[in-house]
């Protein structure tokens, strides 16, 4: 199976103990510990820093494309869940064999010290779930899989991308 991994800094593997964007290494990132334990073709598209694209890019061939994306849109002066939510609708447009996965919400931190942020990020799964409702695609929540976040309230931390790799792959291997 070919999944392509189209996210942010979390899918990246960004190590936030780096103050230069280094990555964590391969055997702590959820996209190598998911092609380690599975045998399947991994294709981490993450992105430090990424938003939600105005459109989707050309992707490669796959067999389910894995979308966690919003928590970088957040992070923008008075967005909402609501709005985030709308971005990724149109950015799902046309898609097909997508996993949408919400991250999981922000907690208190070094980069996380408006609660906006804490409120509006627990509530964009039950946009997004609503969202993959009705465009018929595959939906996760992050936020239940006990991914642990690091000292900033939104990287994951080791723990987290362990947690992150097993609960993806309990869903993953559900689909099919």
């Amino acid at each position: 199976m070919r999944i392509l991994c189209f996210g942010d800094s979390n899918t990246y593997g960004y190590d936030p103990r780096s103050y230069l964007g280094d990555r964590y290494p391969a055997e702590v990132r959820w996209p190598d510990r998911l092609a380690r334990t599975t045998g399947w073709e991994i294709c981490n598209l993450g992105q430090n820093g990424r938003e939600i694209p105005d459109t989707a890019p050309a992707f490669p061939p796959y067999d389910r494309l894995v979308v966690m994306l919003g928590s970088n849109d957040l992070l923008r002066p008075g967005a909402t869940a609501a709005g985030v939510s709308a971005r990724m609708e149109r950015f799902l447009q046309g898609l097909s064999h997508v996993l949408l996965i919400a991250p999981p919400p922000m907690a208190p931190g070094a980069w996380v010290t408006e609660e906006r942020l804490l409120t509006q990020s627990a509530a964009l799964a039950s946009y997004y779930e609503d969202l993959a409702r009705r465009l018929g695609c595959a939906f996760a929540d992050a936020g239940q899989w006990g991914v642990e976040l690091a000292f900033d309230g939104i990287h994951f931390s080791e723990a987290g991308h362990r947690a992150f790799a097993k609960a993806l792959q309990l869903v993953l291997g559900s689909l099919g």
